[in-house]
């Protein structure tokens, strides 16, 4: 059985006050394609498993959250076991992108390829990023929707294959913001502060917000963090400075997220940055 794939996202918060809390059948919202987060409800009570995995998530009016990898292929295979026993299964064909290659010289040759006495401090910090990914709250913070948490010209987008001194590195998981340091860094979302640390190898002074249902953005390069692990944050609350720490070749943020292990493309869930600042000019 298979269901039809919904248009682009845009304004989140839209797209989330659409789902019924009494729907008996499975509901999507969002976009089945590389990259993509899909918004789902089903019945309170049931499961789901994506690909024969579950979805460890679900609150407990039945809403949980899709996230499909830069290089997913697809189809999706979704099979959700009802309160009263019953199972559907449905596949989703999940769509193709395009994505940009980028190019970054003169980097210094420590910053990319690490000397051996620093990837202790890589891996420790990759594990208190895993770590801080793997807190799992069902709180309805998503339905504030998502905002843009800076606004500036975009220099890095989602996927794009980095080149840096000549070497190919992975693919570029979030959105870079370009903007002055100091600059304010907002909550894009209402969330719960899961890693603030001041001072990554690659990342310099990095926050997460987890925006429930395995949902959890990430900025980094920051020159400021001004909450703490634990805080509750609401959309629009500054968090955070723009900066430059880490591997940066200058002031900007990156702005990444997350559906549990799944990076997904952060600009499927804000307008257009032109629309943003035209909204943000027309306010002053």
């Amino acid at each position: 059985m298979r269901k039809s794939i919904f248009g682009i996202l845009t304004v989140v918060s839209i797209m989330i006050a659409g789902l019924s809390a009494q729907a008996a059948e499975p509901t999507y919202k969002g976009q089945f394609v590389q990259g993509g987060i899909v918004f789902g409800q089903t019945d309170a009570g049931a499961t789901v498993m994506l690909d024969g995995t579950a979805i460890d998530t679900i609150a407990p009016d039945g809403r949980f959250v899709l996230g499909f990898p830069r290089d997913y292929e697809g189809p999706a295979q979704l099979r959700i076991r009802h309160a009263d026993g019953t199972v559907e299964a449905f596949s989703y064909d999940i769509a193709h992108r395009e994505f940009n290659i980028q190019r970054i010289d003169g980097l210094a040759p420590k910053m990319v390829t690490p000397d051996p006495d620093v990837i202790s401090r890589i891996k420790d910090d990759s594990r208190q990023a895993r770590e801080a990914r793997t807190e799992r709250f069902t709180e309805n913070f998503l339905e504030t929707g998502f905002i843009w948490p800076a606004l500036g010209p975009i220099t890095g987008v989602y996927g794009s294959q980095r080149i840096l001194n000549g070497e190919a590195r992975s693919p570029h998981w979030g959105i870079d913001i370009a903007a002055p340091t100091g600059t304010p860094v907002v909550a894009p979302a209402d969330g719960i502060v899961t890693l603030a640390h001041p001072d990554m190898y690659f990342s310099g002074a990095t926050l997460f917000i987890d925006h429930g249902l395995g949902v959890v953005s990430a900025f980094l390069h920051l020159s400021e963090i001004d909450v703490q692990v634990g805080d509750v944050v609401h959309q629009g609350d500054v968090v955070a400075k723009v900066g430059s720490s880490g591997r940066s070749t200058g002031p900007h943020l990156d702005w990444r997220v997350n559906v549990g292990g799944a990076r997904i493309d952060a600009q499927l869930l804000v307008p257009a940055m032109e629309e943003a600042q035209k909204i943000a000019n027309a306010g002053n």
